[in-house]
């Protein structure tokens, strides 16, 4: 199951005991449109391993600017609710899988 981020549950999203990808991104983003598909994947593919969250940055502005979003689409990996990595740009699935084998 996908989650999504508003200004007010990040914290609750970010207490997950797995990692957790939160993917920020906008409607009119033409990137993020060829991302999305790639991380609903990964969210069935691996549901034991992470979980994932999805972050509309015009939408949950508070939690774009606390993070320096500056380019969508970006994916930030957490864990312990600590951001341990990030990602940005449309990325082919075999290069996300690999980094997030490297983070478990």
């Amino acid at each position: 199951m996908i989650k999504e981020i508003t200004n007010t549950n990040l914290a609750e999203v970010l207490a997950d005991d797995k990692l957790v990808i939160v993917d920020f991104w906008a409607v009119w983003c033409g990137p993020c449109r060829m991302l999305s598909p790639i991380v609903d994947e990964i969210a069935e593919e691996m549901p034991d391993k992470v979980t994932v969250a999805k972050c509309n940055v015009d939408e949950a502005d508070e939690v774009a600017m606390n993070f320096g979003i500056r380019s969508i689409p970006t994916l930030i990996f957490f864990k312990g609710g600590q951001p341990v990595d990030k990602l940005i740009g449309a990325l082919p699935k075999a290069e996300l899988v690999k980094k997030i084998n490297s983070l478990l």
